[in-house]
């Protein structure tokens, strides 16, 4: 069983040029995911293209997250999340419900649509935190 710590980068339609010129820097395997390839996901069609995922894998042990914030989720995205990911399911569970309490659930852990299960939340001082959970099955455990 394993867990990471990985930071996960915003950005407003500019992942992909910024996740390619980190790749060109630290070197390292870039996969994309567009939210096109994840069904649209209630993007705007012009947005469809943008990335609502990616990682660039470094190492074992570095990993660099990234993706665009669409134009119909407002606020500030202060540059940064913290993710943590793995297939530890009692640990990362665990770490959810902990980092939950007092704070706030944007997104329930729950199956993702790409098969893993996912949350998001904000702490109760104000850290975003996202959360995957690989290899978990259906029931997250």
């Amino acid at each position: 069983m394993s867990t990471s710590l990985n930071p996960y980068l915003n950005f407003r339609g500019e992942a992909r040029e910024a996740m390619t010129f980190y790749q060109s820097v630290l070197g390292g395997q870039l996969d994309v995911m567009t939210f096109a390839d994840m069904g649209g996901m209630g993007v705007p069609d012009a947005e469809s293209g943008q990335v609502m995922h990616s990682a660039l894998t470094v190492s074992d042990s570095v990993a660099v997250f990234g993706a665009d914030v669409p134009s119909h989720m407002e606020g500030d995205f202060p540059n940064g999340r913290i993710a943590l990911s793995g297939d530890d399911v009692d640990v990362l569970r665990g770490w959810f419900d902990g980092l939950a309490a007092g704070g706030t659930v944007n997104v329930p852990l729950d199956k993702a649509p790409w098969g893993d299960w996912f949350g998001d939340l904000t702490d109760a001082y104000g850290v975003s935190w996202m959360v995957n959970i690989s290899g978990a099955g259906d029931s997250g455990d």
